[in-house]
């Protein structure tokens, strides 16, 4: 090889590593820039709250009672107007508010048995439909399992017409009719709910999470990087729905740089909220549920 020939070939070697390191520092000067996008554009219109007190837990039951019992149909109307059951004296309840209206945006819960008999939903209801037998919850001791149930959003933050779809009022992203840059803004509702129930239970040392979920839910969620692991087949529960499974790691392996972000804001703020409510939280949520259960017996009978 002549002495031009190694030249050339030098130069051409040197440009392609000079193109590959301004290749990574855009990528990551991008990367940076996203995750400061979204985590900001959440935190500049909508905050998670912890339902620490009546009211707010009033208001959970009632969104709940608006999309799962007169929307969707999912559930009998109560006489009260409040959806509740036996698994929400043992659940953590969070909110997502609007902040410029400060209207409640959406609600979700993180049901965590601690006591032997406490069962999650998908244990009373649909255990036989979990076929990965080493991820049965009833493999693991009840306070490492927990289960994200009865995500509702209020059909006033479902305004646009394309918003209308079925499924919509439990998250799933119409992917259809957004580009993949309104996909990144869209479901910061039903995103940041996932996020507080996750953050409940990282603050809480949850090692494993279940969810009763629409298949395609689980492929919404695959676009933020959060990969639901099926656990058993589709079954007829509330729809056709399918038990899935997450823990930590699959969790944060493949999130987006800028939903981490998202995540990390969402866990801060929760963390701020939990030594205030935590005193008071399990016999306050006890006693709530009870009398609205015991009201509404009282009704009926």
């Amino acid at each position: 090889m002549n002495l031009v020939n190694s030249t050339s070939m030098m130069d051409a070697i040197s440009r392609r590593v000079s193109k590959s390191k301004l290749g990574k520092l855009v990528k990551g000067y991008q990367q940076l820039k996203e995750a400061s996008f979204i985590s900001s554009h959440f935190g500049t219109y909508l905050t998670p709250q912890l339902a620490c007190d009546h009211e707010l837990r009033k208001a959970v039951f009632q969104i709940r009672h608006n999309v799962y019992c007169e929307e969707l149909k999912f559930e009998p109307v109560a006489p009260d107007g409040l959806e509740i059951d036996e698994f929400d004296h043992y659940s953590r309840h969070c909110l997502i508010r609007h902040i410029n209206s400060n209207e409640l945006a959406g609600t979700v819960r993180t049901v965590r048995p601690l006591q032997s008999h406490e069962q999650l939903p998908i244990e009373k209801y649909c255990l036989s439909s979990i076929t990965r037998h080493d991820l049965n919850p009833q493999n693991f001791d009840r306070a490492d399992v927990c289960e994200i149930s009865r995500l509702a959003v209020p059909a006033q933050f479902r305004r646009r017409q394309m918003d209308r779809f079925a499924g919509a009022a439990t998250g799933v992203i119409n992917h259809q009719a957004y580009s993949e840059t309104e996909m990144r803004c869209f479901p910061f509702i039903a995103i940041g709910l996932y996020f507080a129930a996750a953050a409940t239970a990282l603050e809480s040392n949850i090692a494993h999470a279940y969810v009763m979920m629409e298949p395609r839910l689980a492929r919404s969620m695959s676009f933020v990087g959060i990969k639901f692991e099926q656990i058993g087949p589709v079954v007829d529960y509330h729809g056709k729905r399918a038990p899935y499974y997450i823990n930590k790691e699959l969790l944060t392996r493949g999130m987006r740089p800028g939903f981490a972000s998202m995540l990390n804001v969402i866990r801060k703020n929760i963390r701020e909220q939990l030594p205030a409510t935590e005193r008071f939280y399990n016999d306050e949520m006890l006693r709530f549920t009870n009398d609205t259960v015991m009201a509404n017996r009282t009704r009926i009978s």
